[in-house]
């Protein structure tokens, strides 16, 4: 399960960028072809974030769809099986991922004060 490795670097981002303030949202862009579960990753985040002192933190994740550019009919096309990137259109293997590769944090809220207690 390399979702609680995801969120160990998920919450070594959090951390720095937070310099000891609490944090109360975490918001991930995960897409479709990164081969993450999203629930499996909700459920390692609530198991780090407790270890990493992030407890109270929420993780909100934006669900990325995957879409290719044929370069054989030059359709735009989202993806529809996570299993191929073929293009849907004419089937071609010749495709440019448009989207879909995405992993990254893309904020954090944090309360105005230091952590107290």
């Amino acid at each position: 399960m390399h979702e609680l490795s995801l969120c160990q670097a998920i919450a070594g981002v959090v951390k720095t960028h937070a310099a000891g303030r609490s944090v109360d949202v975490v918001r991930v862009r995960v897409g479709a072809l990164r081969q993450v579960v999203p629930d499996s990753l909700t459920f390692c985040w609530s198991i780090i974030a407790e270890h990493e002192d992030l407890g109270h933190a929420e993780l909100v994740l934006e669900l990325v769809a995957a879409a290719v550019e044929c370069h054989d009919c030059h359709a735009h096309s989202d993806i529809v099986s996570r299993w191929s990137i073929c293009c849907p259109a004419c089937g071609s293997a010749k495709v440019s991922v448009l989207r879909g590769e995405e992993f990254m944090v893309t904020s954090i809220d944090v309360a105005e004060g230091a952590r107290h207690g």
